[in-house]
């Protein structure tokens, strides 16, 4: 999911608040409290079993039938195999009303775990061709963990339910491998929101900030997250005689530094900040021959769809523009990748109560992520509210950012996603504004 980077700056923001949050009262209704009070040793336990038998995108084999089989037993409408692997129960309650969907990623990362945790994961695969090791380096077991356990709280309040949950459990969010579809957007093109739809979808996302702290924010949480490549095409000649052809490279270098201009200079840097980074050029053979292409590839980040649309247009403008000025050609492509995670504004006002009764001053407004995800297909179809829980330890040689091999969770955070989860569904089914 997220990036390095974007999480520590989240961690930054966050540990702040650690000593409020401490203190935080969490409240939720004592019935409710109790549900959840009794499926928590369970949701330890889940959370264990899946970090230990971690599954790379579109493998999540059997991670999917614990799931499945949990649903079945709480005895939900039960659909699997959607994008792949991915489940869904549907739960309906005892009298009509709106629907409300909670979604949970289940895949892992090809990563080497390097924690002394009992359960550690030792999986070793095969990941584009080469033997890797398999960790939930970004937390997914907790996501799926919590979701099972508000699946079994609401489950046994079925009867007192207004309305319905939709309980999705989504493989692939890291993204499929090479020559496959998966994840969010695969799930939504099978049918995943044609009977029922949702009236609204809910998501989070564990993060290295500290325990009783959820971090939210109102429309561009996390960054669109789009690739590009640029071919710059010149004229072969002799390194001696740069005169005798067009330097593709020269062009290359000219093009790199024209679009750093796009974000501080061609753009409203009060609408939003936008990241343009050129991660590889290649080039050239040999140390005295100008070569003919020079291929560029790269990332665009932004937090708003119609910066997006506008940085993918100057991109291709600039490119061509600064390499027709040198006699050069230049040939650009943009593989849009997951949109703007954009939090609904009306949605997330109406929701930020239950988040405070929650956890209290340990409520914060998070700053944008530059990392993306792939919730924000769902967020494309219907209103949606995706926020951070903490899951920091206390001690601070554990702390680490996702994705890293040393990525430790605090299971502290666990009834924290579970009370905040159960409790959005509820206030959102009984219209609680």
């Amino acid at each position: 999911m997220m990036q390095a980077a974007s999480r520590l700056a989240i961690t930054v923001v966050l540990c702040a608040l650690a000593a409020l949050s401490a203190g935080a009262e969490q409240t939720v209704p004592e019935a409710v409290a109790e549900r959840i009070d009794a499926v928590m040793p369970k949701v330890v336990a889940w959370r264990r079993d899946i970090h230990q038998h971690p599954e790379l995108a579109n493998r999540e084999f059997r991670t999917a039938a614990l799931v499945a089989g949990h649903l079945e037993e709480l005895g939900m409408e039960v659909r699997t195999e959607i994008a792949h692997t991915g489940v869904v129960g549907i739960l309906r309650g005892g009298s009509p009303g709106p629907v409300v969907a909670l979604r949970a990623d289940m895949d892992a990362l090809p990563v080497t775990e390097q924690t002394d945790l009992p359960f550690a994961s030792t999986v070793r695969t095969t990941y584009l061709g080469q033997e890797v090791g398999v960790m939930h380096a970004c937390g997914h077991d907790l996501h799926v963990a919590i979701l099972m356990g508000v699946a079994e709280v609401l489950a046994g309040m079925r009867e007192d339910l207004t309305g319905t949950v939709m309980f999705v459990f989504q493989p692939a969010e890291e993204g499929a491998p090479p020559g496959e579809e998966g994840g969010a957007e695969l799930m939504l093109r099978e049918g995943l929101f044609d009977d029922p739809r949702p009236d609204a979808i809910f998501g989070l996302h564990v993060v290295p900030s500290p325990v009783g702290t959820i971090g939210w924010r109102s429309g561009g949480l996390m960054a669109s997250s789009d690739r590009f490549t640029i071919q710059v095409r010149g004229r072969q000649t002799h390194g001696a005689v740069p005169w005798g052809g067009v330097d593709p490279i020269v062009v290359a270098a000219q093009i790199v530094l024209g679009l750093q201009t796009i974000p501080s200079r061609q753009l409203d840097a009060t609408l939003t900040p936008s990241v343009v980074t050129v991660g590889a050029i290649r080039g050239g053979v040999r140390h005295n021959i100008i070569p003919d292409v020079v291929d560029m590839t790269g990332t665009l980040r932004t937090f708003d769809p119609e910066t997006r649309d506008e940085i993918h247009e100057r991109v291709t403008r600039t490119a061509e523009q600064i390499a027709a000025s040198a006699g050069a050609s230049a040939e650009v492509e943009i593989f849009p990748g997951y949109p703007v995670t954009y939090n609904d504004p009306e949605l997330t006002r109406r929701m930020l109560p239950t988040l405070e009764r929650v956890v209290g001053p340990g409520l914060v407004e998070a700053p944008r992520a530059t990392g993306a995800e792939d919730f924000s297909y769902y967020q494309q179809e219907v209103p949606g509210l995706f926020f951070f829980v903490g899951v920091a330890s206390d001690d601070p040689d554990k702390v680490h950012p996702n994705h890293s091999p040393r990525f430790y969770a605090d299971e502290r955070g666990l009834p924290i996603g579970v009370r905040a989860m159960t409790a959005l569904a509820l206030d959102f089914l009984q219209g609680v504004d």
